[in-house]
């Protein structure tokens, strides 16, 4: 399984994937708001999106599962 996980604690502010949607490696899939900056979040590799486990307006901590691909 490839993963991409919040770099920093914060919030959800924009997801910009769904379930199916091929991704590349660098592509932003995500968008984290941390101390009033707004941090995008990459995928460190190409893939499918295969399940999302956190939904904009949601507090997310360093290390938690935004996306998971396949």
């Amino acid at each position: 399984m490839k993963s991409i996980a919040s770099e920093m604690a914060g919030i959800l502010l924009d997801l910009k994937v769904a379930v199916g949607d091929q991704v590349q490696a660098g592509q932003e899939v995500a968008v984290i708001e941390s101390m009033t900056m707004h941090l995008p979040l990459n995928s460190p590799e190409g893939g499918v999106v295969r399940a999302i486990h956190a939904q904009p307006g949601q507090f997310v901590n360093a290390g938690d599962l935004i996306v998971e691909l396949e």
